[in-house]
């Protein structure tokens, strides 16, 4: 067995365990508990996916894909910071509604 095989069937084991991975992330951010777990579990998902395009670029030794995976990284990163703004924006808006409510049941019970 020459070392290229030897490499080949190692880049293989760990695509194939970042794919169970990633099927975890994908799991936690459809279950997640909170919208912070599912905003982690998506940026987990994209972290993931670069590293596999990173060992994809090793196994087929075509350097086009390092390329690939430096414009996937700044995607993902401006997906999540998206997100995250949006979470943020909805968490304090229903803050304020809350607190609002509060308001006005405090004003009804004083009357």
């Amino acid at each position: 067995m020459e070392i290229t095989e030897l490499y080949q069937n190692v880049y293989v084991g760990i695509l194939l365990f970042m794919a169970f991975l990633l099927f975890a992330c994908l799991l936690r951010a459809i279950l997640g508990p909170s919208m912070a777990d599912r905003v982690v579990a998506v940026n987990m998902m994209g972290t993931m996916v670069i590293v596999m395009i990173a060992v994809f670029t090793l196994l087929l030794g075509e350097g086009y894909l390092a390329d690939i995976c430096l414009i996937y990284a700044m995607i993902s990163f401006l997906a999540v910071v998206v997100l995250t703004k949006v979470y943020t924006g909805v968490y304090l808006e229903k803050k304020q509604q809350q607190e609002e409510n509060g308001e006005n049941k405090e004003e009804s019970e004083n009357g």
